[in-house]
Order: structure tokens, then sequence, then C-alpha cells
């Protein structure tokens, strides 16, 4: 249920912060508002989210206070610059700002990852590449593991290296194309790359999990520290999938 609930929560939040936009600047263009107005328009609907949200008396969550930040950081720059180039770089502003707390993040006791993967992978079964099955993982809490195991702390923090380094250059990417492409075609480039972004880091993390063992730590509950080659089982020859779809 809980899991279920996860992913309607986030498809809601994929239409509201990215496909919901992206429409809205269009239809506005093709109804005659200038391109200020329209990417207004359409930088406010995120906003708006927040704000109904906030009224509803629901806790604003970091994203939420990132998106009306770097709206109302955007839109003044956007009026001091005199371009709406600078609204286009709002989604850059939004990433780079996640990038940052990524690596800040490895400062606190348990960084971001491992905050934001920890209710969907915890307790849930596991691929074993060894056997080509999925197993039910070791009866060992993920504060347990932290404890003990050097190595299970250690993927965490390169994990968190990992998809901040791929957030910022994501930033970087989306703050060229608004200072150098024709504003018309910026923003649905903007929105196909999101889904190329998150692509190729779930690639990344899982080859990374496969080769460091993270799957076969938490099928055995330990770590076998002498065992660096071949990570869960054997070599790795392919990704292993993040979690079974079903309990």
């Amino acid at each position: 249920m809980k899991a279920a609930a996860g992913k309607s929560q986030a498809l809601r939040s994929a239409l509201i912060d990215i496909v919901a936009p992206i429409a809205v600047y269009y239809v506005a263009r093709a109804l005659g508002a200038t391109v200020w107005v329209a990417l207004l328009a359409g930088g406010g609907v995120p906003a708006l989210g927040v704000l109904a949200g906030l009224l509803r008396g629901r806790r604003p969550d970091s994203m939420g206070i990132l998106v009306l930040a770097a709206l109302a950081v955007s839109a003044a720059a956007s009026v001091v610059n005199g371009s709406p180039r600078v609204l286009l770089a709002r989604d850059g502003l939004t990433t780079g700002a996640w990038a940052c707390y990524m690596y800040l993040s490895l400062l606190a006791a348990r960084p971001a990852t491992f905050v934001v993967s920890r209710p969907l992978l915890e307790r849930r079964r596991v691929f074993d590449a060894a056997t080509r099955r999925w197993v039910r993982p070791a009866a060992v809490s993920w504060d347990d593991l932290w404890t003990r195991v050097p190595r299970f702390r250690r993927i965490w923090r390169v994990c968190t290296v990992i998809w901040g380094s791929a957030i910022l250059a994501d930033a970087v990417v989306r703050i060229a194309m608004a200072a150098t492409l024709p504003i018309g075609v910026i923003p649905a480039l903007g929105g196909a790359l999101w889904p190329v972004t998150f692509i190729v880091l779930q690639v990344a993390t899982n080859i990374y999990f496969a080769r460091s063992g993270f799957w076969r730590i938490l099928r055995d509950g330990d770590s076998d520290d002498g065992a660096d080659g071949g990570a869960d089982g054997g070599p790795s020859t392919g990704l292993a999938p993040l979690a079974e779809q079903g309990t």
C-alpha cells in the first residue's frame, strides 16, 4: 500500500512539476500571450501546488520550498536583467540547489540517498545475481547495517556523490540551454531532459549497487570486505533491479 501510494504521489508530482508547466507555456503562447506571461504562467503551476498544500495544512517539503524560491529568484532577476532567459533558467537553479543539498547531506548523520531510498527498499525482496531469483533480505534494520558495516556506509556516501554530480550536470545543461538556445524550444527540451537524467542515474546507480556488494549486504545482513570482485555472488554482467515490484 505504501509503495503504491508513493508511486501515485511521484506521478502526481511529475505531472504538476514537469508536464503541466510545459503545456501551460505552449498553450499560452498559442493563445497570443507574451513569452514573459507564458513563462510566469507555466512556472506558477508547481508554485500553486505548493501553496495549495500549505493552505490545506500540509507541512512544506524541501522540494516545494525550492520551487517557490527558484521561481521568486528567477522572476526578480528577469525583471532586473530585462530578459526572459533568466526565467528559463529556473529549473537549472532548482536542480543546482538539489545538488548542493545532496553534497551537504554528506555531513549529516545519514546522506540524502539513504533517507530517500530507505522507505522504498528496506525490508523488500532483493535480486540475487548468483541464483537469478528474488530473495528476502536479512532481518536486519538499515540502522543496524549503518552502525556495523563500513561498506554499507561507504556505498550510500558514494551513491549520494553520484546523484549530486549527475544533478549538478543536469543543472549546468539547463542553464546553458536557457542562455543559448531559441526561447521557444527550451521548455520542451528542458522537459525531455528530466527522463534522460533519471534514466542515466538509474543505470549508474544499479551498476554501482551491483558492483559494490550492496544487494549481498541486504541479503546476508553483513559485509564480506574480502570479496570485492564480483560484488553480488560473482562478476556483475548487468543491472540488478532496485527492488521487486511486488512484496
